[in-house]
């Protein structure tokens, strides 16, 4: 599906210049072969509204297992026991999610049960503001949010604006300052908006760890060599 603006309900099908199919594994085939990418993020849509609802472990199995591709998979997971399901079917790092988050002990339970390295947390927002069901964290800032992230032990974090994704707006890179200054050991990622090589750039000088792209992938407004140029080679999304 192409995300826009994380209005799931008005999502169609992905059309992408990059090959003739919405198919996952296609997508996935094409961002290795064609932009030299091995490490790709996934969002599973129906699991993050419904974590029983999933039913790509199939599809999950294949890109890691056979195709070799370091996943990184966002699947509505807020509990040790969902994070360990995925690991053990060979997913490299397991996503956890503001907006699918439960309880506020998640936050301390998983980076104690769970090998930190496999862990990314994803600050979830929408206009700056914390989306997440679990009202502890909603509550916060996102500078609130990063710091007790960081108490609770988590290493990497997606700093991701739903309302930017697929909008081609670029990030809100005010906060991406912020964050970093206070926060430089952190391994910060970013989403959402990114739509041009010269953004790519900017976020490198500003000491962001990697980025997750998509529309400027589909769109050819990106390319490999500019993957390559920027050596921004971290995570990237479809």
């Amino acid at each position: 599906m192409h995300a826009v603006k994380g209005e799931r309900k008005d999502y169609k099908p992905l059309k992408s210049l990059l090959c003739d199919t919405p198919d996952p594994l296609a997508i996935a085939r094409a961002f290795r072969d064609q932009l030299g990418l091995n490490e790709i993020y996934i969002a599973d849509l129906n699991a993050i509204q419904s974590p029983q609802a999933t039913g790509h472990r199939h599809l999950i199995t294949v890109l890691s297992g056979t195709e070799k591709i370091n996943l990184m998979l966002d699947a509505g997971i807020s509990e040790v026991t969902e994070a360990k399901v995925w690991l053990d079917l060979g997913v490299r790092k397991v996503v956890v999610g503001a907006e699918t988050l439960l309880a506020w002990t998640g936050l301390r339970n998983l980076p104690e049960r769970i090998d930190r390295r496999r862990l990314t947390f994803s600050l979830d927002m929408r206009n700056g503001k914390i989306v997440s069901p679990c009202s502890e964290l909603a509550g916060l800032s996102p500078l609130e949010a990063l710091e007790h992230l960081r108490s609770a032990g988590w290493q990497e974090v997606i700093i991701l604006d739903l309302g930017r994704v697929g909008s081609e707006a670029g990030v809100d890179r005010a906060l991406l300052l912020e964050a970093r200054a206070h926060f430089p050991d952190l391994n910060l990622l970013v989403g959402g908006g990114i739509s041009s090589p010269a953004q790519l750039t900017d976020l490198r000088d500003l000491g962001v760890a990697g980025v997750l792209i998509a529309t400027a992938f589909h769109r050819r407004l990106i390319s490999a060599q500019h993957i390559k140029t920027s050596k921004t080679q971290r995570p990237q999304e479809f």
